[in-house]
């Protein structure tokens, strides 16, 4: 069975964390701090699973992302042991509701419609996985590469990621911290790409098992 987040699990949610994704979206410059949300585990699907694409919108979009997962409870962690709470990594793909999204200033309904986003398929351990400066991520729609960078381009690293949550909040052991999608979103493009029911999305960072999920309509 793959892996999948406890009921109880947070999911800390990087945003804008590439350059070239900031500029897409018309972002401006970079933070000072790591701009982040949350997505509650309801919020997604096991690898191989369904997403569902809602009745509310036609603006599902795909988001490939490397997350981590929390091996390791602590509370201001400095940055330089960061990495020795990590105790996996895996695929993550934050479907965004894109009109949702920006219903107000904050992302919290459009990032968190039920099954909209998925993770998995496994974790790898972080001696299996190696430096994670060292991947490609990549996201297929349907076959086609619509996303693809090298996660070394992360504007706020991971070691600073795990930091700063830890700063405001103890991080336990399945807490997930999503790093960041690239450029290359659907929302994006001309015309827009967004997901459909048929559709297939998949998200392979070099290393760790494929992440594939079919899309489906709301019942």
């Amino acid at each position: 069975m793959s892996w999948f987040p406890a009921k109880d699990a947070r999911i800390f949610c990087a945003a804008v964390n590439y350059a070239a994704h900031r500029d897409e979206m018309g972002r401006g410059e970079t933070s000072a701090h790591p701009m982040l949300f949350l997505r509650t585990p309801a919020s997604l699907v096991r690898a191989g699973e369904a997403i569902v694409k809602p009745k509310a919108s036609d603006c599902l979009d795909y988001e490939g992302e490397l997350a981590l997962v929390i091996g390791r409870a602590g509370r201001h962690i400095p940055r330089e042991r960061a990495l020795d709470h990590v105790g996996g990594w895996t695929c993550f793909m934050d479907g965004s509701v894109r009109d949702w999204q920006r219903h107000t200033a904050q992302f919290t309904p459009g990032k968190n419609f039920d099954r909209s986003g998925s993770i998995g398929p496994a974790l790898l351990s972080p001696a299996a996985f190696g430096d994670w400066r060292a991947h490609q991520l990549t996201t297929r729609v349907n076959g086609q590469v619509v996303q693809q960078t090298e996660t070394a381009l992360m504007l706020v690293d991971v070691e600073t990621l795990v930091s700063y949550v830890s700063s405001f909040t103890e991080l336990r052991p399945g807490d997930v911290i999503a790093t960041g999608t690239c450029a290359g979103v659907g929302e994006k493009r001309t015309p827009p790409l967004y997901l459909f029911p048929g559709d297939v999305v998949e998200v392979e960072v070099s290393g760790l098992p494929l992440l594939r999920n079919p899309v489906i309509a709301e019942a």
